[in-house]
């Protein structure tokens, strides 16, 4: 008796799991894609990394641009794709040809994803900054704006260099607007040299996104905080053809839920 009334209660219970799979279907919604405990990711040319490296991080995700093409965004995701920041826009007339349809796609896949702005030393911060404002939407769940700040050796029409308290005041006025407009605190993406030459780490008060792809950054920035790293640009990632930038982030996974929570809106 007491094992036909196990079996009984067993019945009902696959039964309106059942139901609420069918239920799903009807209405043509899929479940999100499994998310890996670690990151299912390659790399065409790895680094032989000395003490903390990027394996030692749960959180992982890429930045992408028009030279990655078509992204796969569901294997993306299975694979250990937890976030993405996507290249919007450059100086004040360039839109990436590739953004909206990264924008669309990763957002839905269910991919937290942000926009970055390549930073122009030829045009004024205000114009840049409105530039990006017209061009990257104010979506729910979106993670903060990215203002990318690097030398750039090859550009064809800008050569400029200017002194570093130029760079930094340029710099806070296209990270205050974008603030006031998307009502998120902006990150700061940089590279070793950048860093060093115009003493971005007297930039307070931001979070800084540190490109090192041959140490940790507790090395390469001695004594200044991140909450992403920049590992590879060599990264394979399923989903997507072709190398791509990769990126950890600094926390555990529920630090990363909390990080999240505290900064989309």
């Amino acid at each position: 008796m007491r094992l036909s009334v196990s079996l009984i209660v067993l019945a009902l219970f696959l039964t309106g799991c059942s139901r609420g799979q069918d239920k799903q279907r009807e209405r043509g919604a899929e479940m999100p894609a499994p998310v890996m405990s670690a990151p299912n990711f390659g790399d065409a040319d790895p680094h032989e990394w000395d003490g903390r490296g990027p394996r030692n991080y749960p959180v992982h995700g890429i930045d992408a641009s028009r030279w990655q093409a078509e992204i796969d965004w569901q294997t993306a995701r299975a694979n250990g794709v937890s976030f993405a920041f996507f290249k919007a826009t450059e100086g004040g007339d360039v839109v990436d040809p590739a953004f909206a349809a990264y924008w669309k796609s990763a957002g839905q896949a269910g991919v937290p994803r942000g926009a970055y702005h390549y930073y122009y030393f030829c045009r004024p911060a205000l114009e840049q900054a409105r530039w990006f404002i017209r061009n990257v939407p104010r979506s729910s769940g979106a993670l903060p704006p990215v203002l990318d700040m690097e030398w750039n050796a090859h550009s064809p029409t800008c050569t400029k260099r200017p002194d570093a308290g130029h760079v930094r005041a340029e710099a806070r006025i296209f990270l205050d607007a974008l603030e006031r407009h998307y009502g998120q605190r902006p990150i700061i993406y940089t590279t070793v040299d950048f860093f060093a030459d115009n003493q971005m780490g007297r930039m307070a008060g931001y979070e800084f996104w540190l490109r090192s792809v041959a140490g940790h950054p507790s090395t390469v920035y001695p004594g200044h905080g991140w909450v992403f790293w920049q590992y590879s640009g060599t990264g394979l990632v399923p989903g997507i053809s072709g190398k791509v930038d990769v990126n950890a982030f600094t926390g555990s996974r529920a630090e990363w839920q909390k990080w999240v929570a505290r900064r989309v809106h």
